[in-house]
């Protein structure tokens, strides 16, 4: 909680950073809004916008998507998703009373799993379909009325708690999303900074979400994350401008993440074996195909079981490329590699590869024509048009259409690989060379460069960044942001003077407790602080699960990260003062400047 400490005697109660704005609303529809925001140090109005959503890195301007989502959101699906996150805060509420009654966790089951999948659903790049967005909500409705008979003595109380929209039809859901936009439910809080702290806990708690659907897809759920999920669900339910309570709410979503991201960790571990080096083939092999993307692992499981005997090969995409590394998984023989880098380049990498392409989370963009027909969809992940894959993952149609289809013509040479596999359990035994690297000088720095890649040109920092690094610095890797730099010539076979690989890659996104094990392990032999230890931290932040591990760290207080390549749109000036002055949170720069700030352990 120190971080809570210091971030409230800090942070002025009263700081009204951002300009007033003046709403015209009309019953429960907006009809005129202005809307005055200043992002640090920029400040525009905006008249009557079609919708606002700044919840990603991407966000038009750094400031906010209005008419249409730079991921290709609609208005109709952000005020849907609005509502849904909505029907989220209800369902909270419901459930902390129930729970307060007396219910079970086996009571709440089906409460619990809504929540986790509804919210993921709301994620950057997971769902573009409005009605199956408006299932989730009537879903969650649903089961507001089952929570109603766990707690008929002490029901919560408030507009929030009492939403009703059994019944309604998809225009009334989506006037309900936008009467609880972000623009109206900013000004009913009436503190700037407050209202950021809302947003923060909110992002964070869409990626404590997504990264524990995860588990639970893999059979593992504490009771008590649920808890605290809705816990923090239910606070977000109020409009009060509470700085001490929504600050300790933000720490609290730091909190779940790194115990989520711990659950994972040995979910994945437990169900495929520890993940193990392993040089991955990245370049085609002859025969029939299918892609799968995504990061469920339990998905790519089922396939290879029901690919197996049919003469069809499966290839990884974007963050399933770590699946290679685990023994239940890279011992089918046709996983034969991975096809492609990340999220952002599959226009182009689906359209080329010559059979079906099963999306299974995030990250998936609105489809070419050139594609769509052999593209699948599953879980949350919804987009009009496209086929979708139910909770029985019977991927007989995908292996049908993939049998129809050309496949590669030909085995490409010369063959390339890429080495994942860097977990935790694989890095640790390493640790006793890496301190002595470290203590005889061999070693200069290490440096984690992770996150979410994404489109923007200054992106290529991170590229950059990775090439500016002495030849005597360890790079850890993890999350899609390894792409912009695995296959750089630079790197490519690189070793320490001692042997080790300069570039060690720990896995998905979902891996970033392996990160935080050996930190820690480090600092204990090291006999100091995590912050202590001759390593930086560069972030590549797009979306919400990155917000998660943010918050995770700053929750176990480590300091000095970079974030890039630009900072959040939703976090105001005040607070990200807070940030900075007390965990030194810093935007990056350019490569060649970082580098050399880097080396000097700043």
């Amino acid at each position: 909680m120190m971080f809570h400490r210091l971030i409230t005697r800090t942070l002025p109660r009263s700081a009204r950073s951002i300009s007033t704005r003046r709403l015209i609303v009309n019953n429960t529809r907006p009809v005129a809004l202005s809307y005055n925001l200043r992002c640090f140090s920029t400040a525009q109005t905006i008249t009557n916008p079609a919708m606002i959503c700044r919840q990603c890195e991407q966000t038009k301007d750094h400031f906010a998507c209005t008419t249409v989502g730079v991921c290709g959101k609609t208005a109709e699906t952000s005020a849907m998703q609005d509502a849904l996150i909505h029907v989220v805060k209800c369902v909270s509420l419901w459930a902390n009373a129930a729970r307060e009654a007396g219910a079970t966790e086996g009571q709440l089951a089906a409460a619990n799993i809504w929540t986790l999948r509804s919210v993921f659903s709301t994620l950057t790049n997971v769902n573009f379909s409005e009605e199956r967005i408006a299932e989730y909500v009537r879903e969650g409705m649903a089961i507001k009325k089952e929570l109603e008979k766990l707690a008929p003595s002490s029901p919560p109380t408030g507009p929030v708690a009492e939403i009703d929209l059994l019944g309604k039809s998809l225009q009334e859901l989506e006037e309900f999303g936008l009467s609880v936009s972000l623009p109206l439910r900013e000004a009913a809080m009436g503190n700037d900074d407050c209202f950021s702290l809302t947003e923060v806990a909110t992002y964070g708690a869409k990626g404590v979400c997504a990264y524990a659907a995860h588990s639970y897809q893999l059979g593992k759920m504490d009771g008590s994350v649920m808890k605290d999920l809705h816990e923090v669900f239910g606070k977000l339910a109020s409009d009060e401008a509470d700085m001490e309570g929504l600050l300790a709410n933000a720490l609290k979503v730091g909190d779940i993440s790194g115990r989520v991201l711990c659950m994972l960790d040995d979910a994945h571990a437990s169900t495929f074996g520890a993940p193990e080096p392993t040089a991955v083939k990245m370049t085609a092999t002859e025969g029939k195909a299918i892609l799968i993307s995504g990061h469920d692992l339990r998905d790519l499981g089922a396939l290879l079981k029901q690919t197996e005997g049919t003469g069809v090969n499966v290839y990884t995409h974007g963050e399933m490329l770590p699946a290679h590394g685990y023994p239940g998984l890279k011992k089918y023989n046709h996983l034969v590699g991975n096809y492609g880098t990340a999220w952002q380049n599959q226009k182009f990498e689906f359209a080329t590869f010559p059979g079906p392409i099963v999306v299974t989370t995030n990250c998936i963009i609105e489809p070419r024509r050139a594609y769509r027909d052999r593209l699948y969809s599953m879980n949350e992940v919804g987009v009009d048009g496209v086929s979708h894959i139910g909770a029985s993952s019977d991927f007989s149609k995908v292996i049908q259409q993939a049998q129809s289809m050309k496949g590669f013509k030909k085995t490409i040479t010369p063959t390339q690989y890429h080495t994942v596999g860097f977990n935790h359990r694989s890095v640790l035994p390493l640790a006793n060379q890496v301190i002595e690297a470290i203590q005889s000088g061999a070693l200069s720095r290490i440096v984690l460069i992770g996150g979410c890649d994404g489109s923007q040109w200054d992106r290529n920092y991170f590229t950059e960044l990775a090439e500016e690094l002495p030849d005597d610095s360890l790079i850890l890797t993890m999350g899609c942001a390894k792409n912009r730099f695995i296959r750089s010539e630079k790197l490519l076979g690189a070793t320490l003077s001692n042997g080790m690989p300069r570039v060690l890659d720990m896995g998905q996104c979902n891996d970033s407790y392996s990160a935080i094990v050996v930190a820690n392990e480090l600092a204990k032999a090291l006999d100091c602080t995590v912050n202590d230890l001759p390593l930086s931290l560069a972030l590549s932040h797009l979306e919400q699960k990155a917000a998660a591990v943010l918050l995770a760290l700053l929750n176990m207080g480590v300091k000095n990260i970079r974030l890039g390549p630009s900072l959040p749109a939703y976090v105001t000036p005040n607070v990200m003062n807070v940030l900075v002055e007390n965990y030194n949170l810093m935007p990056t720069t350019n490569a060649q400047d970082d580098v050399k700030k880097i080396m000097a352990g700043e």
